[in-house]
C-alpha cells in the first residue's frame, strides 16, 4: 500500500513541478552543492503545549514538570540546535496561527479569538453582562479579498510555493471558518493537505473510532481523510507523521525542497490516552487525566523524533530547517486534573490568559550550520516573527505580500549575531471572551518591554504591572508603586492599538468603547492615587 501512494505522491508532485509558475517571489537556486541551495524547511507546530510540558527546561533550573514528562526528542533537538527561553504566542489558537501564516499581530489581523462558524461570533462572547464584543474577523484569514469578516492576507505557504517549494499541510489547520476559502490549507498555498480543515480539535484521536467520522452530529469535529487508517489501532498523533513522511519522500525523489507543516492536533482536548505511553504514568500513580496529558506529549516527542530519522536516513539532515513552537500556553483552567491554574508553573496560569502562562511558550531551533549546538538564547521573539524569518531562510530575497508585516527576522538571533532584541515592544490584544475564569484570562491588551509587562483589563480598565524578569509567576503587582513605568507603557500601547486601528469592546451599561489604556479615564484611577 505504501508503495502505491509514494508512487502516486510522486506523480502528483512531477505534476506540480510542470505546472507551477514563478511569480513575485524570488529564490536563489535548489540544488548548488555549494552551499546556495534552498534548505528544507520542518516548522513543527505542537497545539496547546505548555512552556513546562516537556523534559526540556526553559527556565534557570528544572522543575518537578520537566521531571515528569518524557520528551527525549525534543532534548535531542535542543543539543543540536538553539533554545528559545523567552518566545512568545498569542493566548489562543486561531490568533497565533493567522499571525504565523501573515506575519501581523492580532491586533492587526482582527482574527483575535477561535474561528469555527461561517459569521458567528462563539456564542460565550453573546449577551455578555458587562461588555458587547466587537464583529472580530470570525472567518479567519482569506487569500482572496471580499471575503466578509475575513482579514486578506498574502499567506506564507503561497510565498514558499511561488518560490519552488513543494509544500506540505499535516494536521490542525484552523485558518478559515466552515464555508470559507482558508477552510482549505490548498487554498492557502499548500501542495498537500493532511486532515486539515476548520475545526480546531479532533472529535477523536483514535484510528479504531475512525478519528470521530461517522458519529452523527460530531461530523464538524471529525478529522478528514485519513480513510485508511480508520478501524485501525493508531493514534492520531503517529498517522499523521506517517502521511508527512510520505509527502516529504514525494519530495525527495524528485530533489525539490519541501516546507512541512507538521501541525499537531495533540495535546489538545478531548485527552486521549496513547496506549504506547500510557501505563508508564498511570504506574507513577500520576492522576488519570494528567496520564493521559503525558502520554500525548510523548506521543508529540516521538513524531519529531520520527521526522528527525526520516531526515538523517535520507542524508538530508544538513539541509534540513527544524523550528518547533507551541500555538499558546498549556491548558490549565478546564479539563485538567489537579488543581486549575497550576499546570504551568512557575509560569501563572495557562491558555487563554495574558499571563505569561497563557503566551510564552517551548522553542527551539535547528539550522545546520547556523546556530550552535547546544545553544541558548534569552531574546524576545513572538509569533508573527515566523512569518518574515522561514521566509528569510528560504532565500527567498523579494515577496510581495498584500498585508503590512509586523513580525521581525531572529535569524540574526540564529546566526549568534550580538543582539538585543528585549527593548522591542511586543503587543497581545484580546478584545474577546474565551468563557474560562482565571488569573489573567478575560479582554484584556498587553504590552512586554524590557523587563516590564503591563495588562490592561477591559472589564474594568484596571492594570496589572510585573517585573517578569525579578517575578516571573507575576505575583507581584506593581501598578500602584511604578506609577511612572505603568504611564510610560500604558501610552505606548494606546498609541499602538490606535495605530492599527484595534477593535475595542463596548461597555453595556454605558454603550460606550471601553476606553485606551492610555485613556485618562483609565490610567488617572492609577495615576491619580497619593
Amino acid at each position: 500500500m505504501n508503495n502505491i501512494c509514494r508512487v502516486i505522491g510522486v506523480f502528483a508532485i512531477c505534476f506540480t513541478i510542470i505546472s507551477c509558475k514563478q511569480k513575485d517571489a524570488k529564490a536563489v537556486g535548489h540544488g548548488d552543492k555549494g552551499g546556495s541551495e534552498q534548505p528544507n524547511i520542518i516548522l513543527f507546530l505542537v497545539d496547546d503545549m505548555g512552556w513546562q510540558d516537556t523534559s526540556v527546561p526553559f527556565w534557570t533550573e528544572k522543575t518537578a514538570f520537566n521531571e515528569r514528562y518524557k520528551t527525549p526528542n525534543m532534548e535531542r533537538l535542543a543539543k543540536e540546535g538553539m533554545k528559545f527561553t523567552q518566545a512568545y504566542a498569542t493566548s489562543v489558537c486561531s490568533p497565533t496561527r493567522i499571525s504565523l501564516m501573515t506575519g501581523m499581530n492580532a491586533a492587526r489581523h482582527r482574527v483575535t479569538n477561535w474561528t469555527l462558524k461561517k459569521d458567528m461570533l462563539q456564542p460565550v462572547e453573546v449577551n455578555h453582562k458587562k461588555l458587547k464584543f466587537p464583529r472580530w474577523n470570525v472567518n479567519g484569514m482569506s487569500p482572496i479579498p471580499d471575503i466578509k469578516n475575513a482579514v486578506y492576507a498574502t499567506p506564507l505557504p503561497n510565498l514558499l510555493q511561488e518560490a519552488g517549494y513543494y509544500t506540505i499541510h499535516a494536521g490542525k489547520a484552523h485558518f478559515g471558518a466552515i464555508g470559507t476559502p482558508a477552510e482549505n490549507p490548498k487554498r492557502i498555498g499548500f501542495d498537500v493537505n493532511i486532515a486539515g480543515h476548520a475545526a480546531g480539535a479532533p472529535e477523536s484521536y483514535l484510528g479504531t473510532e475512525n478519528f470521530g467520522n461517522g458519529e452523527k452530529g460530531k461530523e464538524i469535529w471529525a478529522v478528514p481523510g485519513l480513510e485508511k487508517y480508520h478501524g485501525e489501532d493508531i493514534f492520531l498523533t503517529e498517522a499523521l507523521t506517517k502521511e508527512a513522511i510520505l509527502a516529504m519522500d514525494s519530495a525527495v525523489v524528485v530533489k525539490k525542497p519541501f516546507f512541512l507543516y507538521m501541525a499537531h492536533y495533540a495535546v489538545h482536548t478531548p485527552l486521549y490516552g496513547d496506549n504506547r505511553f500510557e501505563k508508564k504514568y498511570l504506574d507513577a500513580r500520576l492522576d488519570p487525566k494528567e496520564a493521559k496529558y503525558a502520554s500525548m506529549v510523548e506521543g508529540m516527542d516521538k513524531s519529531l523524533g520520527d521526522l528527525m530519522n526520516y531526515l538523517n536516513d535520507k542524508g538530508i539532515a544538513d539541509n534540513t530547517i527544524i523550528l518547533f513552537m507551541s500555538d499558546n500556553g498549556g491548558l490549565s483552567a478546564v479539563a485538567r486534573g489537579g488543581q486549575p491554574h497550576t499546570h504551568n508553573k512557575p509560569l501563572s496560569s495557562g491558555k487563554g490568559s495574558a499571563h505569561e502562562g497563557g503566551i510564552r511558550e517551548p522553542m527551539i531551533v535547528k539550522w545546520p550550520g547556523v546556530t550552535q549546538e547546544n545553544s541558548s538564547t534569552s531574546n524576545y521573539v513572538i509569533i508573527e516573527d515566523f512569518f518574515p524569518t522561514i521566509l528569510e531562510m528560504a532565500r527567498i530575497e523579494k515577496y510581495k505580500a498584500v498585508q503590512t508585516i509586523d513580525g521581525k527576522s531572529f535569524v540574526s538571533i540564529l546566526k549568534s549575531k550580538e543582539v538585543n532584541n528585549n527593548e522591542r515592544p511586543l503587543f497581545w490584544h484580546y478584545p474577546n471572551n474565551w468563557g474560562q475564569t482565571g488569573p489573567g484570562i478575560g479582554a484584556t491588551s498587553a504590552i512586554r518591554k524590557g523587563d516590564y509587562k503591563l495588562i490592561y483589563y477591559h472589564i474594568d480598565s484596571h492594570f496589572e504591572l510585573f517585573n517578569i524578569e525579578e517575578d516571573i509567576g507575576e505575583t507581584n503587582n506593581l501598578a500602584s508603586t511604578e506609577k511612572e513605568k505603568l504611564k510610560a507603557l500604558a501610552v505606548e500601547l494606546g498609541d499602538y492599538l490606535r495605530g492599527v486601528n484595534a477593535q475595542m469592546p463596548t461597555r453595556t451599561d454605558t454603550n460606550q468603547q471601553v476606553p485606551w489604556p492610555d485613556a485618562e479615564e483609565a490610567i488617572g484611577q492609577i495615576i491619580n492615587k497619593t
